[in-house]
């Protein structure tokens, strides 16, 4: 994986946009490019995702006129890169004017353009900013965390949820049953005290007892199996 120093020299070459291909490309942008020779030890899908995902964003920082280099890029740019990954997405939006607007299921094909998923570009978004600062970026010139691209995001969530009818909000843990609720909880206090009670009140009658039998052997001077 380049650095940000190498990709800064190598963006003054002249490549041109024919070099992405269009049919390789997924809706998570994994195969707009070729990935580097696998090193020793077998990276994990993530890792091999991110390299993807930043020789792409590179390629594009390249194709760009006029070329731009990645320590002068922006937010606008990364956002200039999601809309321009929109032109390979899969999933179908509705505009408001279709009949299928916010149907989960349409039961019949429309003209409506095809996007990237939300998902697909937060996830995006997530392994560039986290390549960029392994590559030598500073958190706090990060582009990938510009307020501007959370908004852009939070934006395409709320359209897409509409627009297709689908909640992205985290599901809430179940809660389990009111049964097994009470299993789990300890006794109450008020439980454990009354038998701490009666277990005292019996311990107290049996000396007691024994005591009268004492005093009952010593009056009389009999011998009596002992208690």
């Amino acid at each position: 994986m380049e650095s940000i120093s190498e990709m800064d020299r190598s963006y003054s070459e002249n490549t041109s946009l024919d070099n992405i291909k269009t049919t390789t490309t997924t809706t998570t942008i994994s195969g707009a490019t070729s990935s580097s020779p696998s090193s020793s030890t077998t990276p994990s899908r993530y890792e091999n995702q991110k390299r993807r995902d930043w020789n792409t964003f590179g390629q594009y920082l390249k194709n760009h006129r006029p070329p731009l280099s990645l320590s002068r890029c922006s937010g606008a740019h990364v956002l200039e890169f999601l809309r321009y990954l929109d032109q390979f997405g899969k999933t179908k939006v509705h505009t408001p004017i279709c009949p299928f607007y916010g149907h989960p299921n349409p039961p019949a094909p429309c003209p409506c353009p095809l996007r990237q998923a939300w998902g697909s570009l937060d996830a995006l978004i997530g392994r560039l900013r986290a390549a960029f600062e392994e590559n030598g970026g500073k958190p706090e010139a990060n582009p990938f965390g510009a307020r501007a691209v959370r908004l852009y995001l939070r934006e395409v969530r709320d359209l897409q949820s509409k627009a297709r009818g689908v909640s992205y909000e985290k599901k809430k843990r179940k809660r389990p049953p009111q049964q097994q609720i009470q299993a789990m909880q300890p006794p109450p206090v008020l439980f454990i005290s009354a038998i701490i009670s009666l277990e005292r009140k019996n311990r107290t009658v049996e000396m007691a007892d024994s005591a009268k039998y004492s005093w009952f052997k010593r009056s009389y001077a009999i011998n009596l199996p002992t208690v």
